[in-house]
């Protein structure tokens, strides 16, 4: 950018950038008027510079306005995704909405009013991840449908919470036959789940790590305060 570029970018461009965007422009997520600017003034400075790099002239109040435009559509300086939903094009098309942990989730009206927050319900490590239960149903689905029926049988009646004898008296064989069957079984669903199925089964998803690193992170810094 030659200086001329630049003086005209200082002189013309930014003061018409920090007397529109406060009133004009809409702030998504944390951010706020002098961000904007910010941004808005670096997407005039590629306007100007690519405008000098063809030979052309663009007026400072033309950069200004096309900048403005740029942030009021969601568009930023790094960039202007509308699928990312952190993107601010994308919240502000509706395809995506930044909710606060703090934020009320629900009311228990039942147990006197009593408010669950966002981060009430991510935090309860009783609840599974609804992703990683999902994925397992589905390896179950496509595991039990090579199996044989007396096979089904038997999941279906050890997760019912049943014993195999019971399930060898609905099948009517002997209690031995079920022993054969149950490692038959095992073998099966240690070729099709994996080795480290117990382990896999075990491991906590991705964004609940992060959270716990997080919390311990915020832990940690409050100890070192007082």
């Amino acid at each position: 950018m030659s200086p001329q570029t630049g003086w005209i970018l200082q002189e013309e461009v930014v003061p018409r950038l920090r007397s529109v965007i406060p009133q004009a422009v809409s702030f998504i997520g944390s951010e706020d008027a002098q961000e904007l600017i910010q941004d808005a003034t670096a997407i005039a400075a590629q306007i100007l510079h690519n405008a000098e790099a063809k030979g052309k002239k663009v007026a400072g109040s033309s950069a200004a306005y096309y900048s403005i435009q740029h942030c009021r559509s969601g568009r930023r300086s790094v960039g202007n995704s509308c699928s990312d939903v952190h993107g601010s094009g994308t919240q502000i098309n509706g395809k995506s909405r930044l909710k606060s942990l703090d934020e009320a989730a629900a009311i228990d009206e039942e147990n006197g009013g009593e408010i669950f927050e966002f981060h009430d319900i991510l935090s309860n490590d009783a609840k599974e991840d609804p992703s990683m239960a999902a994925a397992r149903n589905l390896d179950w689905q496509s595991f039990c449908a090579c199996l044989s029926e007396r096979e089904r049988t038997m999941v279906v009646f050890v997760a019912e919470g049943k014993t195999l004898r019971d399930a060898a008296h609905v099948l009517k064989v002997s209690d031995s036959t079920m022993q054969n069957s149950k490692r038959n079984l095992g073998v099966k669903i240690l070729e099709f789940m994996g080795l480290d199925i117990l382990v896999q089964v075990q491991r906590l998803p991705g964004w609940k790590k992060d959270l716990e690193a997080t919390r311990e992170k915020m832990a940690c810094r409050i100890e070192r305060r007082h």
